[in-house]
């Protein structure tokens, strides 16, 4: 398995809207935070998030969070605090 990418040292604050998401787990997609399937071959899939209505959430973007696809803080580290 490969190490995920960081694509920001920031979360990604978005409004879902109800249905299937999926959260991009390696770093690689082009279309952050979400998949494009690039993740093919890394041993990092997407995780799935299912909205029942219109919802907030803070999506990570630096890969590490201990809570996918919800941003934990764990960027901070990265960032050098």
């Amino acid at each position: 398995m490969e190490a995920p990418r960081v694509c920001d040292t920031k979360p990604c604050v978005v409004e879902l809207e109800p249905g299937v998401h999926w959260w991009c787990s390696c770093g690689l997609s082009g279309h952050q935070p979400f998949c494009d399937g690039s993740h093919k071959g890394t041993g990092l899939p997407p995780k799935k998030i299912v909205a029942d209505k219109p919802t907030v959430v803070s999506l990570c973007n630096c890969k590490h969070t201990k809570t996918p696809p919800y941003c934990d803080g764990s960027h901070a580290e990265l960032a050098g605090g």
